[in-house]
């Protein structure tokens, strides 16, 4: 479910957030859904539950996850509200990005591509 390069020079716990919120932006997890716990996901992955402990606590302040003391992780249901803060800080850090392209000379019409191409994908997977 999760998938882990130890080898890679991207932290454990940074492998595992990202992998954590394209399976929610995927709908493979769904809001309400509780998430592994640490000692069990610490111990299928052979690594520390602090770690996993770190991953959780980003989700959650990204607001993926919602934590209830002596019940677990589990998916949050984004509200509106919510949405909009990530969309607006997406939007940032996109703009930041597309900068850096244009920067680097990349032409108009591969961004452009590169955005078609995420639509269709996620137009084939409703």
């Amino acid at each position: 479910m999760f998938d882990i390069d130890v080898k890679s020079r991207v932290p454990i716990y940074e492998q595992l957030t990202e992998n954590v919120k394209r399976l929610i932006i995927q709908g493979v997890l769904t809001p309400g859904e509780q998430l592994p716990s640490v000692r069990s996901l610490a111990q299928e992955l052979t690594i520390n539950p602090n770690t996993i402990q770190k991953a959780y606590r980003e989700l959650e302040r990204e607001g993926y996850v919602i934590s209830r003391p002596g019940k677990g992780s589990f998916v949050n249901d984004m509200t509106d509200v919510m949405n909009k803060e990530r969309i607006s800080s997406l939007t940032e850090e996109l703009e930041r990005l597309i900068k850096e392209l244009v920067f680097l000379e990349v032409p108009g019409d591969d961004l452009k591509k590169l955005i078609d191409k995420v639509q269709q994908e996620k137009e084939g997977k409703k």
